[in-house]
């Protein structure tokens, strides 16, 4: 099967400790007839023989070599097997490290369309439940049918060396044993691929209320969040226990005929025994090796239990391995030079999911200009500003930077130009300094300063260690304010040729949004700032205000050109500045 190539294929490096492993399983398998043959010498010598008395007197240091021997034997066994389970856990924690890295570093290079399309609690199941499944498969699954498989066959081929007509009596329940797999297997995979979605969206609950604990506290709604997740988590208890039923209705049968085989044993063998067909000591033979067929019968329903849940996990993991973005980045950029801060777009439309929300934008930006965005929410700012950095590509017509389609550049020497503040302000969580330095991890420490200081950010040297503070993960324990602050520094702090601002002092008050326009103009290094505002305070002084209006253009001019036409900008102003539209 293809899951189980993948895998194989992921094996590398690791081929040889795991075929060693397996060496040792089938090796150790064979150690479980020695047990039965030796007991087979000891019943035919010391018990059934008509000598017996005399033999266990005249042949006492047999006895006690063949008592020594299956000991000895038991003891190989036990190290072989601890040695086998230990390459087990060695190969199959290395191809987990192995394929986690893989997964993520092929989630890192995913474009923004993969993440729109996936929740984060889906791709976190992926990275660790679904992951381990891989690690079970190794160091279980293959391993139990490995071991199964070879006691099986080695226990057949002994039977048939002692009687033929008694082995292929036992084997008769065998083909029983398959048709209920097979229809065991039928019915509980379609179950496992539903429940890992349940659990997909059980984590995406979880993650999203955990993150999101500030709002819910604050509205007071943790009741109705635990009620909410218990819909989930009961959704996904009843599914799991129902895909649990469908084996626990299986297994009956299966135990059933498992224990058929010592029934036969018995009649068969008994009747053999009476006829003469076979001695006592075979018969012992049979009776102590049944459990190794017994056994392996129960283990067919167990190992499809589990192979159902590891196809249902590692398809999960390989439909993201083998995803390929639409924007391709292959990193290979060691030449990241400074591109000119122009920028351009040329009849630029787009559209997302049929839903058109760019139309027809034809605008064209000087290197070192100050450009401010306006308009209502969903007039497309966001979306026109993604699409410089190339986070997704125009549906029609060319975005230009620098005089070159942004489809031309390498995406890391693009994105290493843009200096960008969203939205959703993220912190990670580090140090100050590491979240400033972030672009740029070699960022001597006084321009770490220099540039917090321009982003108007000196609360962070009244904090307790300065700009060693530990920021709290997603920036906890800052204010909407300083978190945007910070972003500013971190963005500023990789000197770009372009720096887009996207609504980056909607928490500040005037006076730092003051200071911080000011501190944009005494940057020492030239750049074209675009930047997205609700504030007519943040537009007044720069270069040239476009509104944007249902994705198109409506406006676009200074502020004293903007205030002649009277239009949208005109009237926002009025409001903003509590001025009636007859007194501006």
């Amino acid at each position: 099967m293809f899951q189980f190539k993948w895998m194989l294929g992921k094996m590398k490096g690791y081929r040889l400790i795991y075929a060693a492993a397996l060496c040792l399983s089938v090796i150790n398998q064979t150690f479980f007839l020695t047990g039965p043959m030796i007991v087979e010498r000891i019943v035919s010598i010391f018990i059934t023989d008509e000598n017996a008395l005399e033999n266990i007197q005249t042949q006492r240091d047999l006895l006690i070599y063949l008592c020594v021997l299956m000991i000895l034997f038991v003891f190989v066994r036990t190290c072989m097997q601890f040695l086998a389970k230990m390459l087990y856990e060695v190969v199959s924690q290395g191809v987990l490290q192995k394929v986690r890295n893989e997964l993520f570093e092929r989630i890192q290079n995913q474009d923004m369309h993969f993440f729109d399309t996936h929740t984060r609690g889906d791709l976190v199941t992926r990275l660790t439940g679904d992951l381990d499944m891989i690690r079970h498969s190794i160091a279980w699954i293959i391993m139990m049918v490995v071991e199964s498989l070879a006691l099986f066959l080695f226990t057949i081929i002994y039977f048939f060396t002692i009687d033929w007509i008694m082995t292929l009596c036992l084997l008769s329940l065998t083909p029983f044993i398959f048709l209920v797999t097979r229809m065991f297997s039928k019915r509980v995979g379609p179950r496992y691929v539903v429940l890992r979605e349940k659990l997909s969206k059980l984590n995406t609950k979880a993650q999203e209320n955990i993150a999101a604990n500030r709002v819910v506290k604050a509205f007071a709604r943790e009741e109705y969040e635990k009620e909410d997740f218990d819909k989930y988590s009961k959704d996904y208890c009843e599914f799991n226990q129902k895909a649990a039923m469908v084996w626990l209705t299986f297994q009956p049968y299966i135990e059933t005929l498992a224990q058929g085989l010592w029934v036969v044993q018995m009649l068969v063998g008994g009747i053999f025994v009476i006829n003469g067909r076979i001695t006592m000591a075979e018969y012992t033979v049979f009776s102590g090796l049944l459990w190794t067929i017994s056994n392996a019968m129960r283990n067919i329903g167990m190992l499809i239990n589990d192979l159902q849940r590891f196809f249902a996990s590692i398809s999960k993991i390989i439909e993201v391995y083998y995803s390929r973005p639409d924007i391709v980045n292959d990193h290979n950029c060691e030449n990241r030079e400074r591109i000119s801060g122009d920028i351009s777009f040329e009849h630029v439309s787009m559209s997302f999911d049929g839903k058109q929300v760019l139309k027809d934008i034809n605008l064209d930006i000087k290197d070192g200009e100050t450009v401010v965005i306006m308009g209502a929410t969903g007039s497309g700012k966001t979306t026109l500003m993604n699409l410089i950095s190339r986070f997704y590509d125009a549906t029609e017509g060319n975005v230009m930077v620098g005089g070159k389609n942004v489809k031309d550049y390498e995406p890391d020497l693009l994105r290493s130009n843009i200096g960008m503040t969203t939205q959703e302000v993220l912190l990670f969580s580090d140090t100050v300094d590491g979240n400033v330095a972030y672009g740029k991890s070699d960022l001597p420490e006084e321009d770490v300063v220099a540039f917090t200081h321009l982003a108007s950010a000196d609360f962070v040297e009244k904090m307790p260690e300065g700009y060693n503070t530990i920021i709290g993960e997603r920036g906890v324990g800052l204010s909407g304010g300083q978190k945007q602050r910070i972003a500013l520094a971190r963005a500023m702090a990789i000197r770009p040729a372009i720096l887009i601002l996207d609504d980056t002092t909607s928490a500040l008050d005037m006076e730092t949004e003051k200071e911080i326009q000011n501190n944009l103009t005494k940057l020492d290094f030239d750049c074209t700032k675009l930047i997205i505002a609700q504030r007519t305070s943040s537009a007044r002084y720069a270069d040239r205000i476009v509104i944007l209006e249902d994705g198109k253009i409506k406006e676009c001019g200074t502020h004293a050109e903007l205030m002649e036409k009277k239009g949208y900008y005109y009237s926002i102003y009025a409001l903003q500045n509590g001025l009636s539209e007859e007194a501006v």
